[in-house]
């Protein structure tokens, strides 16, 4: 099933996001976000990416298949060529409001997406070599 187009990412299934009105994350979460940054500010250039990486325990060979990805995800933030803040993907859910990580955590492939309300002007770039911020 598609994103639905009156959906900011992060609201929905599947999405994650740090929305520049109240800086405030949102994986699959309809109920307000988690406070985590400042609020974007005119002329702010902001970003956010995913680090995968391999548990440190890893499932034994002979074990039974895991039910999701067993990949370890950080999220972070920048902002203007340096990192803000960040998150493991599977840590602070809370059980009784937010709807898990499907599809986030590297099973399937991930798209980048921009919500936007009103006139509002942005540039895209996902060329790392063109990132204001560089990974060390």
């Amino acid at each position: 099933m598609p994103y639905p187009t009156w959906r900011m990412p992060g609201w929905e299934r599947g999405s994650l996001a740090v929305h520049g009105d109240d800086g405030r994350r949102y994986v699959n979460d309809t109920w307000g976000g988690k406070d985590f940054v400042s609020p974007f500010q005119a002329g702010d250039t902001v970003g956010i990416g995913m680090t995968f990486s391999i548990p440190e325990a890893p499932p034994e060979y002979d074990a039974p298949p895991p039910t999701s990805s067993s990949f370890k995800v950080d999220v972070f933030f920048t902002r203007n060529g340096e990192r803000e803040g960040g998150w493991d993907l599977h840590e602070e859910l809370d059980a009784s409001n937010d709807l898990g990580v499907d599809g986030l955590d590297g099973a399937y492939d991930l798209y980048g997406a921009i919500g936007i309300f009103g006139g509002v002007e942005f540039e895209t770039r996902f060329k790392e070599r063109d990132w204001l911020w560089q990974p060390r």
